[in-house]
């Protein structure tokens, strides 16, 4: 192997180290939050949207079943994620590392 075909190489790996240290650091951490926030909105929008799957009773669940044809593939696994959930202090509380 000659000299040039070893700093090649060396150069490659250490672009993808240099790759994959930014990503763990700074991105990866960022999209996480990201995902999390946007979950807890979606969360929040089917609760108000749909108070009655956990019987908190409602005033504008007629007009909000009218939503439910459109909202049929994240309704189940909303009701699911709601059910396993612990509390909603766990959730925040694990963002912050308590």
């Amino acid at each position: 192997m000659t000299l040039a075909a070893r700093i090649e190489s060396f150069l490659e790996l250490a672009e993808e180290w240099v790759r994959g240290l930014y990503h763990g650091m700074i991105t990866h951490p960022a999209y996480e939050k990201i995902e999390q926030q946007a979950e807890d909105y979606e969360d929040a929008f089917m609760l108000a949207c749909f108070p009655d799957a956990f019987g908190i009773p409602s005033p504008i669940s007629y007009y909000t079943a009218e939503l439910l044809p459109f909202l049929e593939a994240e309704f189940e696994a909303w009701e699911r994620r709601m059910w396993d959930r612990g509390s909603l202090l766990e959730r925040k509380g694990h963002q912050y590392h308590f």
